[in-house]
């Protein structure tokens, strides 16, 4: 949690202003904010998702062969 000095109070991350500085006087206490990120295993999932789908094609195109 940001603690601004001249202002002497301890603020949350979300009501800093967007450049990260103190809403009261201006004091700059953090880094400016960051777009959203994507978590990691957002990317295994679709790492996950793309096996799988690729698999299952093949076995589609491998049962149609059979049957043709």
């Amino acid at each position: 949690m940001p603690w601004c000095d001249p202002c002497a109070r301890f603020y949350n991350p979300n009501t800093l202003k967007e450049d990260g500085s103190c809403p009261s006087c201006g004091t700059k206490l953090a880094e400016p904010k960051k777009g959203p990120t994507v978590p990691w295993h957002f990317w295994v999932l679709v790492v996950g998702v793309t096996v799988y789908l690729g698999w299952r094609t093949v076995q589609g195109v491998a049962w149609l062969a059979g049957h043709l």
